[in-house]
């Protein structure tokens, strides 16, 4: 008797194997495709400063209080969403046995979210600005019109 319910259920099994299993769902192949996005050449300013430049400290205090800008090929504006920005500035060192003075460098960086940047920053570097050091905008991110993002190229200030 025993045998007998092995058997049944042994040849149940065998013979519904489609019914039990899964039926295939036809895939939409347009829909699993990713979304093939052209990146568009994008520019990064300060007032009229861009790309890596070196230019005259007066021209760069002027230009400091000014919004940080993204533009594409086709001259439109881009909403800025994120960017860090790192200040290097020039320093000396004691050295604790001599006493003597060597100079370094020292930086200042965070991240910002809107632009331009906090009155604070802006003040303070206004008025410590000296030839030599630099600004450095990076990691600039900026959405177009459709809310895409985009990172934008850096933007590196050297004065003179």
């Amino acid at each position: 008797m025993n045998k007998k319910i092995y058997f049944i259920i042994a040849l149940f099994a065998f013979t519904t194997p489609n019914s039990i299993a899964q039926k295939k769902v036809p895939t939409n192949t347009q829909a699993e495709k990713p979304l093939k996005i052209k990146s568009p050449h994008l520019r990064t300013f300060l007032g009229v400063l861009t790309d890596s430049i070196v230019a005259p400290l007066e021209q760069v205090k002027a230009v400091l209080g000014a919004p940080l800008k993204v533009m594409d090929d086709n001259n439109n504006l881009l909403t800025l969403t994120y960017y860090q920005f790192l200040y290097k500035r020039k320093a000396v060192t004691e050295d604790e046995i001599t006493g003597k003075l060597s100079p370094t460098t020292s930086i200042v960086s965070d991240y910002f979210t809107t632009t331009p940047l906090p009155a604070k920053w802006i003040t303070i570097i206004k008025s410590e600005l000296v030839a030599g050091e630099e600004l450095y905008f990076f990691d600039v991110i900026a959405k177009d019109s459709k809310g895409l993002p985009f990172y934008a190229p850096n933007l590196k200030i050297i004065t003179k």
